[in-house]
């Protein structure tokens, strides 16, 4: 490491008006152990010694907030510039000092960089898989996707869970709040065969660890977070009424089906008629100056509403850039010019907000935060296009928060940024850095519905930079 250097059969419609989505979300946190589609419980365990003691010299961390910067961001122009490369690399902008001596990042991220001494930049991220989708699935879960190299393989229930999802199992919440959320969308590419990425939900832990999916633009004022509200037709004490059948029919002929639809809707009652976890849902409890430092745009309030979220009792909030109908991060064309207008300062501005929200609030040094695409953008730019292509053979990525030590530069690119030079880093490893930051083992193991042990990740964390 160098341092600061290089249907029921009830007939009951009120319940069915619920969606079964909302429901399976609801299971989730509802404690019913591997329910997948309302279906049989699975067959699925951790290992005994999965979660540390945290005083083996890790565990600082009790929530993550995951920024997923869904396209690829270009390394070289954010955080690892190349003022020395030839021009058909370095690009149009400058670098500029941090509040750390001795980094420096673009002049893109001015607002992040007077808050280096927050952060720990990785320089030497990398894999050799140049497709959106099975990258998306190595980064969120670290493991290589079941087809690598494909924008062509949707999600399925083969795929490994989300990280998230495994921390819902691991460490369940105790309060009512789903343990994790990802929001505001779930992330898709409209060209690719495939559609959404796998890797998003809880794979084969099955639907009831996928996240609690918030969908929309929180600025918009109609925004709503589904699930949280009965339908208008129904009332609380109706719902309440036919729970209560359903428990009846329950006692008189009992079957697993049942059992786990009775647990969600429990859960569903427990959710909608919680004020306090509605009011963490609800960004109009925000002060205006608080939402304004965030940026009136949506990855600003989304970045406000993790906050918001992990304040109240969520473990793993994951923010994927949004759908912005110009292709994201993904900048074969126009990078300089989509950067500067559109991508890098509502970026700049909603972490930097993060970065003093949490620190303010006492809540940066047990919140683990990372900032990372699924792989970077190609040294070379393309004159026709004025853009960079994608490059997962070396990129950049940053963590704060939740143990890790800030003012820290782990690992180095060469002189083009085209490959490491020093201490390469795969998703495997930034994995085991999320869970060893959190308290869990990167020996962990879960099982599959096949109950065939999973190591959680095959990568080391990255211990030198917790201190």
């Amino acid at each position: 490491m160098t341092r600061n250097s290089s249907s029921s059969g009830t007939g009951c419609s009120e319940l069915r008006s619920l969606s079964r989505r909302s429901l399976i979300q609801i299971g989730a946190w509802s404690g019913l152990s591997g329910v997948a589609g309302l279906g049989m419980p699975r067959p699925l365990h951790a290992a005994q010694n999965s979660v540390i003691d945290p005083a083996a010299g890790f565990g600082k961390a009790k929530r993550c907030i995951f920024l997923f910067m869904w396209g690829g961001p270009s390394h070289i122009d954010t955080w690892d510039p190349k003022p020395h490369a030839p021009d058909e690399i370095r690009g149009e902008f400058k670098p500029i000092a941090t509040n750390v001596p001795g980094i420096d990042v673009t002049e893109l991220l001015p607002n992040l960089s007077q808050r280096a001494d927050k952060l720990a930049i990785i320089r030497s991220l990398n894999h050799t898989d140049p497709a959106h989708l099975s990258s998306v699935h190595h980064i969120l879960t670290g493991h290589k996707a079941p087809k690598v190299n494909s924008d062509a393989d949707p999600p399925s229930r083969k795929d490994t869970p989300h990280i998230g999802s495994v921390l819902g199992k691991l460490q369940p919440t105790t309060n009512g709040m789903p343990p994790f959320v990802s929001l505001p969308w779930t992330v898709m590419h409209p060209s690719a065969p495939g559609g959404q990425a796998p890797g998003q939900n809880g794979g084969f832990l099955g639907a009831g660890y996928d996240p609690f999916l918030i969908e929309g633009d929180p600025n918009d004022e109609k925004f709503q977070v589904s699930g949280l509200r009965l339908p208008e037709q129904v009332t609380l004490d109706r719902f309440s009424a036919r729970r209560n059948l359903l428990r009846q029919i329950e006692g008189e002929e009992s079957s697993p089906f049942q059992n786990g639809y009775a647990g969600l809707l429990d859960s569903a009652m427990d959710l909608i008629d919680s004020p306090a976890i509605r009011e963490a849902f609800d960004l109009n409890r925000e002060p205006s100056a608080s939402r304004e430092r965030y940026g009136r745009h949506i990855h600003g309030q989304c970045v406000l509403m993790a906050r918001r979220l992990i304040e109240a009792g969520s473990s793993f909030v994951c923010v994927n850039w949004h759908q912005d109908h110009k292709n994201f991060w993904d900048t074969h064309g126009n990078n300089f010019k989509r950067l500067r207008n559109d991508l890098a300062p509502p970026a700049d501005k909603a972490f930097s907000a993060l970065l003093d929200d949490l620190g303010q609030r006492g809540l940066l040094d047990e919140t683990l935060v990372v900032w990372v695409g699924e792989f970077g953008r190609r040294p070379q730019i393309s004159k026709e296009h004025a853009g960079r292509d994608h490059w997962p053979f070396c990129y950049s990525g940053v963590l704060a928060g939740g143990g890790i030590r800030g003012g820290e530069i782990y690992g180095r690119s060469d002189a083009q940024g085209g490959y490491p030079a020093e201490n390469p880093v795969s998703p495997a490893d930034l994995a085991a850095t999320v869970y060893h930051s959190l308290g869990v083992s990167d020996e962990t193991v879960i099982y599959d519905p096949q109950n065939r042990p999973n190591r959680l990740t095959a990568g080391s964390p990255l211990t030198s930079l917790f201190g």
